[in-house]
């Protein structure tokens, strides 16, 4: 087992190093860079000449490194995150990129982690339902909320939320994290409650795309369990039917829902994503969509190699699981 988990640790090094080669790539594709933006800002709110803010913003493009060739700059970006973890300087926040990735990380990973929870508990129990229930009104019923899950963009469904919100109920929490009162407080059972009073539309969006998933995936693992000999067996053995469906067939059908908790958070870290930039909620997503915008290259890139090391780690820790369930993977 430590050989194969080895082997795939060293198998995600060239992956990281690919997706960091394009990641960094794709946010310098657009034209121009902050220096550019910064340039525009002094002209129409610092009332300077073109000619001097041509000059202050490659004053600061020298200063931060940004006239350097982009492959200079890769290296660069690299070095620091390898030999002291640093993600580079946030040109708009002015601190190091990952001081602003580790604040916001703890709130991201717990709308996805909640998130992650719901789809999977309330997908399992709709799945187990819908499979038992083969046909009938409840799985015909779940099987268009599943449809509508997987195929209504989460953008949409957050501008329905907030207009139902704002519009319909007149609610008072949007687009923060937690009340004034609670914002440097540490963690307690009364803040708890109030994040989720501002955070609640935002783990509900993101978990629905996965309650539809799991659910597919539940009622079909389930039905193909249900078919097999050895649920006919114990039936002729004069089990009850409960029995049958929650001692034998259910655990064999979970397998590939265990396989899948390993690769979950990032997908569910997009659905937080999509919600939060709606909803304004400040978490990492805002922050990246606003570097996006602003050509903030660390931000983003930063960003990019969180969810890529999550991704990575995320299949690895499916690929341990997957060996543990079974054993003929060690040999592979």
């Amino acid at each position: 087992m430590i050989s194969y988990i080895l082997r795939r640790v060293l198998a995600s090094i060239p992956l990281l190093i690919g997706i960091s080669i394009v990641s960094f790539i794709i946010i310098q594709l657009p034209p121009g860079d902050f220096a550019t933006s910064y340039e525009m800002s002094l002209m129409t709110q610092g009332n300077m000449s073109r000619a001097e803010a041509e000059a202050a913003a490659n004053q600061y493009r020298a200063l931060y490194g940004l006239d350097k060739p982009l492959w200079e700059q890769y290296i660069i970006w690299v070095r620091g995150i390898v030999t002291e973890g640093k993600f580079g300087y946030s040109f708009a926040y002015k601190k190091d990129v990952g001081e602003l990735i580790w604040e916001r990380l703890p709130r991201t990973l717990f709308l996805a982690l909640s998130a992650h929870f719901i789809s999977t508990f309330f997908g399992l129990l709709i799945g187990i339902y819908a499979a038992t229930h083969k046909y009938s009104l409840g799985d015909n019923l779940a099987a268009v909320l599943a449809f509508i899950g997987t195929s209504v963009p989460r953008f949409f469904l957050a501008l329905v939320l907030i207009y139902v919100m704002v519009i319909e109920w007149n609610y008072p929490y949007i687009g923060r994290y937690t009340s004034p009162q609670y914002a440097f407080s540490p963690m307690s059972w009364d803040k708890f409650i109030d994040v989720l009073r501002y955070t609640w539309p935002v783990i509900l969006i993101a978990g629905l795309g996965g309650i539809a998933r799991n659910m597919r995936v539940m009622r079909g693992n389930l039905l193909d369990n249900l078919n097999a000999q050895y649920v006919t067996t114990a039936r002729s053995k004069g089990l009850r039917e409960s029995t049958v469906v929650y001692k034998h067939a259910v655990p064999n059908a979970l397998h590939p829902i265990i396989m899948y908790q390993g690769t979950v958070l990032p997908y569910m870290i997009q659905g937080e994503l999509e919600a939060a930039i709606v909803l304004n909620i400040p978490t990492l997503a805002p922050m990246f969509y606003a570097s996006l915008a602003i050509q903030d290259i660390y931000v983003s890139g930063g960003f990019l190699m969180i969810y890529a090391i999550m991704l990575v780690v995320g299949n690895l820790i499916a690929d341990i699981i997957l060996a543990i369930v079974d054993p003929r993977i060690r040999l592979s």
